[in-house]
């Protein structure tokens, strides 16, 4: 497993395990991907072939705390999550599994609530949840409700690598859909505990529409990932070590909406970790930057997109961002959970 700090072997799963980022990273390769017999790049779906056509197949577990929160819910939650995770693996998302872990003692209102969400949010998506489990445990040994989903897309011939990097190239255009941060800020200020309000609304949304329309008109598109646990500076350290190339972002840039920086600002978080369940990280050929930014910005969930930085042959592996103040930042994995049970 890990070695700490102080050069010992640390052999119990602590909530940085959790983070997406890069202790996550070392728990799946150490005890799972070696064992499963997976083999890298490892992507948020996989994309299997079956008689004769690609089918992309993901599998997500939900355990956010509080599981309402400003702008959605773990019902909610788990549909984007999951139709997201097929839709930038290059797959139109079709059919979603639901397994519920449901703790004694949770009010059925609350489940009645979260189930229409997921109906709701499943038939703005056009996929259909076709089959599921429920499970009950005692109170005190689950946290009020857990959901576990699995989803099932056909893949866009043409994008069936756009989840692995293969296709990355020197000067690509690095693009985001909108501003980051607002999910991990929106479930903070619903936890109790912390007293702290922000009225910022979670961007929990499937991006399949979105996403299919970018596609359907450009073939430049040469990598996807939704920024979700680790956020938008995870993302870009997994795409420059799986691709051996820098990535290099320009902070005056990247939006993030003036009460995320506030709050940020206040707490000690930097946005550019933080999780989001509405965004996704495009790289673009770089003819097609501006077909790219025109097509997000015609839609609702892609209105302040930008192109925040490149893809360079400097820096191989490594994420430098240039700061407003006009120096460079090396953007690292981060290690730590700045808050965990977010998602």
């Amino acid at each position: 497993m890990h070695i700490t700090d102080t050069g010992e072997m640390d052999n119990k799963i602590t909530l940085n395990h959790g983070s997406g980022g890069k202790l996550t990273g070392e728990l799946v390769r150490e005890v799972f991907t070696s064992r499963f017999g997976m083999t890298e790049p490892l992507t948020d779906s996989a994309v299997i072939e079956h008689s004769g056509s690609d089918i992309a197949f993901t599998v997500d577990s939900y355990v956010i705390n509080p599981i309402f929160f400003p702008g959605g819910n773990i019902g909610k939650l788990a549909v984007c999550g999951t139709v997201n995770d097929l839709a930038v693996s290059g797959a139109i998302p079709l059919y979603i599994s639901a397994s519920f872990i449901i703790e004694e003692g949770l009010p059925l209102d609350d489940l009645v609530e979260i189930a229409l969400s997921m109906a709701e949010e499943a038939r703005k998506a056009e996929v259909r949840v076709v089959t599921g489990d429920t499970k009950v445990v005692e109170k005190g040994k689950c946290d009020k409700l857990f959901i576990t989903t699995a989803g099932v897309g056909k893949v866009r011939e043409m994008f069936r690598e756009t989840g692995t990097g293969v296709r990355v190239q020197a000067d690509d255009r690095l693009i985001i859909n909108g501003p980051v941060g607002n999910h991990s800020i929106a479930v903070m200020s619903a936890r109790k505990q912390l007293g702290f309000a922000t009225g910022v609304i979670s961007d929990c949304a499937s991006l399949n529409h979105l996403i299919g329309k970018v596609l359907d008109k450009v073939q430049g598109i040469h990598f996807m990932r939704d920024l979700t646990r680790g956020g938008l500076a995870t993302v870009l350290n997994e795409l420059a070590s799986i691709t051996g190339m820098g990535m290099e972002v320009n902070e005056k840039e990247i939006p993030v909406e003036e009460p995320v920086k506030g709050a940020c600002e206040m707490l000690g978080f930097d946005p550019l970790y933080l999780a989001n369940e509405g965004k996704v990280l495009f790289v673009v050929a770089e003819e097609d930057t501006e077909k790219v930014i025109e097509i997000l910005r015609n839609d609702p969930l892609g209105k302040d997109a930008s192109v925040i930085g490149r893809v360079t042959t400097e820096r191989q592996g490594l994420v430098a961002m240039k700061t407003i103040s006009g120096g460079t930042r090396i953007l690292d994995m981060h290690s730590g959970s700045q808050l965990p049970r977010i998602c």
